[in-house]
């Protein structure tokens, strides 16, 4: 069993503990992950895997527009997932919610709750 599969269906267990019905969600993953067997594994669990295709060794016209035809389907996945990768990358320029310094979690949130108003408030004084 590979990397993928064990985190997967440790995904499965923990939703299942949480009563959560993960059918019809769409899971995305980067190009690393595009293979016909994680297709399988995904689509088995009744899931829709949204994996932008790798076009690496792909000399093939047809299937290179299969490809792009198939992308441009996910695309609205794509700008979600980027507005959640950017956040993630803006926090982690604040030094004190990169690395959990404080014991208590508070005082971590309350560092958290600062770096985001300041991300707020720059987007804000760019758009005046």
């Amino acid at each position: 069993m590979e990397l993928f599969d064990q985190a997967f269906y440790r995904l499965l267990e923990i939703a299942e503990l949480c009563n959560l019905d993960l059918k019809g969600t769409k899971l995305t993953l980067d190009s690393g992950f595009d293979s016909e067997r994680n297709h399988a594994i995904i689509e088995d669990a009744e899931m829709v895997p949204v994996i932008k295709p790798n076009r690496r060794g792909t000399k093939n016209e047809d299937k290179l527009h299969a490809m792009f035809e198939k992308e441009e389907d996910q695309r609205e996945v794509y700008k979600q997932r980027y507005k959640i990768e950017r956040t993630f990358a803006w926090e982690d320029r604040y030094r004190k919610t990169t690395i959990r310094y404080e014991k208590r979690a508070d005082t971590h949130m309350g560092f958290k709750y600062l770096a985001y108003s300041l991300i707020n408030l720059r987007w804000f004084l760019k758009r005046k």
